[in-house]
């Protein structure tokens, strides 16, 4: 293979260069042997990296991780053809081929409203090119490796659009009661297995009333848990102040530290 040529700056052609160096035999061991399974999880980081970087609003993180996140597809792409499957450019021929399909009102000559004609659209194409022809398949072709929660919204989407939903929020509440209910039962019955079941029916139950109440599940989760981590960390600052061994204090002195940290965390 003819060597690698160093520069000041690079383009896209170049990762892929490089990629494909770094799996040739005279590149490097580790990125050889690799697989798509071995670097699956590699992916899901980057990802997630990508999503802090969102969240932190930091433009030069993003731009970081958003190379690395594009490292991993032309590493897999370059996989795939070493083995003669598909290689970087039929990946991008593949989703320009998609977005021009589903933008009929940029690239053809539907007319729309509004963005919710075009997801209707969107939606709409999907399913013909997948051949969904039932709500079911259509459910099926959510990934079951997405988050819980990410997953369970999405299928709740597609039971919408189909028209099994409730009519309005009192519905759900009125589930949430039962489910709650229902989890309380299993617990008193001391049954592992309908504990488990009753829990997801909750957390099912959840995921849809914050659908209606217009809120991401991921995303309140986190926000909570971030609140859970500041509010311990005054609890943890403070009964090292009082000289409180937390793993031995008893459950009003954990009360009252929790609250004087709700108290200034608001």
């Amino acid at each position: 293979m003819e060597s690698f040529k160093t520069k000041g700056n690079y383009d896209f052609e170049d990762l892929v260069s490089i990629i494909r160096l770094l799996r040739s035999e005279d590149g490097c061991p580790w990125d050889r042997e690799q697989t798509h399974e071995s670097i699956k999880k590699n992916l899901i980081e980057e990802t997630y990296e990508v999503i802090e970087a969102i969240n932190k609003k930091d433009d030069d993180l993003l731009l970081e991780e958003l190379g690395d996140l594009m490292m991993q597809v032309v590493f897999h792409s370059e996989m795939a053809a070493e083995k003669g499957k598909f290689d970087i450019h039929d990946v991008s021929d593949a989703v320009c081929k998609k977005l021009v399909l589903r933008h009929p009102h940029v690239f053809g000559d539907v007319e729309v409203n509004d963005v919710e004609d075009v997801l209707s659209n969107w939606d709409s194409i999907k399913r013909k090119t997948k051949g969904h022809k039932t709500t079911v398949s259509a459910m099926d072709s959510v990934p079951r490796e997405l988050p819980a929660l990410m997953r369970s919204t999405k299928i709740q989407k597609k039971a919408k659009e189909a028209g099994f939903d409730w009519q309005d929020i009192t519905g759900v509440l009125e589930k949430l009661d039962e489910e709650t209910a229902e989890l309380k039962a299993a617990i008193s019955s001391e049954d592992y297995t309908s504990i488990g079941e009753e829990l997801g029916d909750l957390l099912f139950t959840l995921t849809n009333l914050s659908r209606f109440t217009g809120h991401d599940a991921e995303e309140a989760l986190t926000e909570s848990t971030d609140k859970f981590v500041k509010r311990y960390a005054v609890v943890e600052e403070l009964a090292l102040k009082e000289g409180i061994n937390l793993k031995k204090a008893d459950l009003s002195q954990l009360n009252r530290l929790w609250d004087i940290a709700k108290r200034q965390q608001g």
